[in-house]
């Protein structure tokens, strides 16, 4: 048995004759920060409630720091869960929601009072200890829940969409309160997340699910920089990659609306003919480039340091330009892109890459 922080072993989850978790097999390492992202649906609060024990595993195996806790009572995993809703009890004080869990666990007074005391430091709340939470704010409420897991030392953290219910100027500081405990702290922590930027600036590695699948695993510039499939490249990056319909050409070219294009590959596996996807990011085309893809602007959107120019190519499809320098570009002006050939990607009929 492995001695990873978490260890998950052809793990499956189904509902009478539907499965939705298939097969998951996976290794977060002790002390890593591991984001589980994904569209709505794609199992990543399931798979996070299996290892937490609120979710029956219909087969396979989960260990946490080597040991099996696949048929194990949630209590005696060594996990504390973070929910969307904070769940704290509005009768008591924020130091009596602190002690809670401790005092039910009969644990010494003096033991609990230092633990409280450390979490409130840990988090900056020592003034609210008095207080209800009615009379904190959204951001205040959401650091004693997190609180209230730190004070049971647990060997794993679960975080299940916490800042969900926050502002977006919230979140952020939010985000960044969470990266200091982590850093603070040094427990595994496993945090499932909808928001791409919470996982891109959260993990040490992501874990990108689709339909009870696990699409990638890696680390945030691994899965950004070297997607193994379209639906990674699509979905990691905010503008998205532009994913692009194309054929193979053959000798390392593909047509691209109309006329050929460049790509980075040999393309073993593909012949000439074959339906592709040709995937540029944003960030990557270049405008004013003599010869290049030509595209009408449509739409261009001014956000002070950065324009996203929204255009369209001869054949009608769509593409997204991040433009930063440069003379002005206004709707209806006709541009030439370029793009180095190493941020190319292309990917075959079934959205594999072609590397």
């Amino acid at each position: 048995m492995s001695d990873s922080g978490v260890q998950l072993t052809e793990v499956r989850k189904s509902y009478g004759s539907m499965e939705v978790i298939h097969g998951v097999n996976l290794t977060v390492p002790e002390g890593a920060f591991v984001v589980f992202v994904g569209p709505s649906g794609c199992g990543k609060s399931t798979l996070l409630r299996m290892i937490a024990g609120l979710e029956e595993v219909t087969d396979g195996e989960i260990a946490i720091k080597g040991r099996e806790v696949t048929d194990l009572d949630p209590s005696v995993r060594g996990i504390a869960m973070v929910f969307q809703s904070y769940a704290l009890y509005p009768h008591m004080t924020v130091r009596d929601n602190l002690a809670f869990g401790l005092k039910m666990q009969r644990t010494e007074k003096a033991v609990i009072d230092e633990r409280v005391a450390a979490a409130a430091a840990i988090l900056k709340i020592e003034q609210l200890l008095d207080r209800r939470p009615g009379q904190l704010s959204g951001g205040q409420r959401q650091r004693v829940a997190i609180g209230r897991a730190i004070v049971r030392k647990p060997e794993v953290f679960l975080f299940d969409e916490p800042l969900s219910n926050l502002d977006a100027e919230l979140r952020v500081s939010m985000r960044v309160e969470i990266a200091r405990l982590h850093r603070e702290l040094g427990n595994t922590m496993i945090y499932v997340t909808h928001d791409q930027t919470e996982a891109m600036t959260l993990a040490d590695m992501i874990v990108v699910l689709r339909d009870g699948v696990v699409e990638q695993a890696g680390s945030p510039r691994k899965v950004y920089e070297d997607p193994d499939n379209a639906f990674v490249a699509g979905f990691i990056g905010s503008p998205r990659m532009n994913l692009l319909d194309a054929v193979w050409l053959g000798d390392g070219k593909v047509k691209l609306a109309g006329r050929p294009e460049a790509a980075p590959i040999a393309g073993d596996g593909l012949k000439a003919g074959d339906k592709v996807t040709f995937g540029l990011r944003p960030e990557h085309l270049q405008v004013g480039v003599d010869g290049g893809i030509e595209a009408r602007v449509d739409v261009l959107e001014y956000l002070g340091g950065t324009r996203y120019l929204y255009c369209q190519l001869a054949d009608g499809q769509p593409l997204i330009v991040e433009y930063r320098d440069g003379p002005d570009v206004r709707s209806g002006d006709t541009i030439a892109l370029g793009c180095p050939a190493d941020r190319r990607y292309v990917f075959n009929e079934s959205g594999l890459r072609i590397r």
